[in-house]
């Protein structure tokens, strides 16, 4: 059942589910909490309470915002977290996953472990040796392009090259729906303003994460030349001994999609070490 959270300048809709801890989940551009429609039960199963978040201009949440930063989306998942009585595990998958570091270093009371897939959470740049990875061309011409034309077809053709190999069983459906979501007014809007939104806010706030955190990285990601460098140099940017980096071996930027156990599964496992707190 979907519920709603009233925000400084919008509502905000998400799904809770299961009794226990609590795990709150957000998604990426362009997708709804319905990203995580196969890491729920897994998350439930193992006795978490879980909320799946639709960000701001996404799913069922409110699409007449005039923010999309990363500190914008920090705040509005720090609400949710508030609103049902954390702390919480904060796991956010690529323009979440900076959102999630902000959270972490704004209220560490309330976000006691924070997972990040794929993230967007350094500040990017495009060196000349990266344009030889076929994959890298391939995903970011594509997702460029939907950002700057506002095209729902290059949309679609990026998300064929970000889930590589493996897809989930109900592939056909999990791809209309996101056509059905994007076709809705605003929603190719609000992808287009979080595309313009540069992850140096996230950045700026690596150093003051106290929480816990554990990157997990697609090897087959088309968003990066070197996933497995990206999600190290995040680590790196944490204090000393906070971070972890998880690659999975062919997934590309929806693990969570392509893999729901073994995400599922390095999650709890992160969660229930000493590090993360059980």
């Amino acid at each position: 059942m979907t519920e709603f959270l009233a925000v400084d300048g919008g509502t905000i809709a998400y799904e809770v589910t299961g009794s226990g801890p609590l795990i709150v989940l957000a998604h990426g551009m362009g997708d709804s909490r319905d990203a995580y429609r196969a890491v729920v039960p897994r998350l439930v199963a193992a006795g978490h309470r879980v909320a799946a978040v639709d960000l701001r201009g996404c799913g069922e949440s409110s699409v007449a915002w005039t923010a999309w930063s990363r500190t914008d989306i920090a705040g509005d998942l720090l609400a949710v977290i508030r609103h049902l009585g954390g702390p919480a595990v904060l796991v956010g998958h690529s323009i979440s996953g900076g959102a999630a570091t902000i959270a972490a270093a704004r209220d560490p009371e309330l976000v006691r472990a924070v997972v990040e897939l794929a993230p967007f959470t350094r500040k990017q740049s495009v060196r000349l040796g990266d344009l030889r990875v076929k994959r890298f061309r391939r995903g970011m011409s594509r997702l460029l392009g939907a950002g700057m034309l506002g095209s729902l077809r290059l949309w679609l053709s990026y998300l064929d090259v970000a889930y590589p190999g493996v897809r989930p069983a109900d592939w056909t459906e999990r791809r209309g729906r996101i056509e059905a979501l994007m076709r809705e007014p605003g929603r190719m809007k609000a992808l287009q303003a979080m595309g313009r939104s540069a992850p140096v806010d996230a950045g700026a706030r690596l150093g003051d994460v106290r929480s816990p955190v554990l990157v997990v990285m697609g090897a087959l990601d088309p968003d990066w030349a070197d996933p497995r460098a990206e999600g190290q140099a995040i680590v790196d940017a944490l204090p000393s001994g906070l971070g972890r980096l998880a690659m999975i071996e062919g997934a590309g930027h929806y693990p969570h999609d392509q893999f729901p156990e073994e995400v599922a599964s390095l999650v709890l496992g992160f969660i229930g070490s000493d590090a993360a707190g059980a």
